[in-house]
């Protein structure tokens, strides 16, 4: 198994000779010619950087893996040198409680304080159907307890944490000592190439979506129609790429609880009486910057609110404790009349403008009182 230099698609993809490339890149024509036919076992980050320049690639554009792709991260990683651009540590304590170890785009970790009073005092299982980063089972740290999420990648990368933390934390902090540009793209393409689900290791793909998450665009999870992660790096490479004990943290917590990845309905369908269903789906859009929702390739339609309003009914008849959370939007109101509707103040901080920055209203629904 061995991490090679595809040059020759690319050339004649292009219509471009061998000398042409050479003249033009400033490589001269015997290196040129060792990497087209795969003749030397080591390449310069410069030279990559000379090879994506002129041929207007991607670095993961020009890698392949002969053989097994198990081990791919480690083999990319060894293409690209060490920087000096991550210089945060991580805050996490051994004391400290678990907590999320994603950031992730409508997620409950500063609601928390708000939604406490609002949690039944006692109850059997815990269920939560639409997981995201996972702020409030990590919070509770409920027993017995059954997560979900329909994010197959973001489902692996909890069952890798759970059962493989050392393997990430080691690879992050490989992505920590080589971190920037060149190697987020490189690490962001690799979807075109593999199919990272069958391909990868679960400890790669988890810790190749914490390296984007942490170092992509404000924490944001987003795929194009074909399921590729197309978010851009963030403003500043320094970041806090590799949090170890959040990571161990995590992992002990997710021990006890029984992991799914399916639609909401059919994960609900085993949630019986004194049970406690806290739901947290895509928020119903109130206005053109708030459609922040997809985070796998298939939006949630207003039908599939109407259906989770629907399935919210069938756990009440059921005697589940019902919880959800959405926006303020009238539909909502509408879809929720017959609960108990409550008011909650969220912070919006994706907009690039100041003035659409702030505290908006969101609604926290129950079927009981407290």
């Amino acid at each position: 198994m061995r991490l090679t230099v595809e040059l020759e698609p690319l050339l004649k993809e292009r219509d471009i000779s061998l000398y042409e490339f050479c003249k033009v890149s400033n490589i001269s024509y015997q290196q040129g010619s060792d990497i087209l036919k795969k003749r030397t076992t080591g390449i310069s980050f410069d030279t990559i950087e000379k090879i994506c320049l002129y041929l207007n690639c991607e670095i993961g554009d020009l890698f392949t893996l002969e053989g097994s792709t198990q081990g791919y991260l480690s083999y990319l990683l060894k293409n690209f040198p060490e920087t000096e651009n991550v210089k945060r540590l991580p805050q996490t304590k051994v004391t400290d409680l678990p907590k999320p170890f994603l950031q992730w785009v409508g997620g409950k970790r500063e609601m928390i304080k708000q939604y406490k009073d609002f949690i039944p005092k006692t109850f059997n299982k815990y269920w939560e159907p639409f997981l995201g980063g996972g702020a409030l089972y990590f919070h509770l740290g409920p027993k017995p307890a059954v997560i979900n999420d329909n994010n197959p990648e973001l489902v692996k990368t909890y069952a890798a944490v759970r059962d493989n933390p050392e393997e990430i934390i080691d690879l992050l902090l490989q992505f920590k000592r080589k971190h920037s540009k060149e190697l987020y793209m490189a690490v962001r393409s690799i979807d075109r190439k593999l199919d990272i689900l069958k391909d990868l290791k679960n400890y790669e793909v988890a810790a190749r979506m914490i390296y984007l998450n942490q170092t992509g665009f404000n924490g944001v999870y987003r795929v194009n129609k074909s399921g590729q992660y197309n978010v851009p790096i963030g403003s500043s490479l320094n970041r806090v790429i590799c949090d170890p004990e959040a990571i161990r943290k995590a992992s002990a917590a997710l021990k006890t609880a029984s992991l799914q990845c399916e639609d909401f309905e059919k994960h609900l369908g085993g949630a019986k009486k004194n049970d406690f269903v806290y739901l947290d789906p895509p928020y119903v859009p109130i206005s053109e910057y708030s459609d922040f929702t997809r985070y796998t390739k298939e939006k949630f339609y207003k039908r599939d609110q109407i259906r989770l309003s629907e399935i919210v009914k069938e756990l009440d008849a059921r005697g589940c404790y019902v919880m959800l959370s959405n926006s303020s939007a009238n539909l909502v109101k509408e879809l929720y009349s017959q609960f108990n509707i409550h008011v909650v103040r969220s912070g919006r901080n994706l907009n690039s403008k100041k003035e659409r920055r702030g505290k908006i209203a969101e609604l926290l629904i129950t079927n009981y009182k407290v």
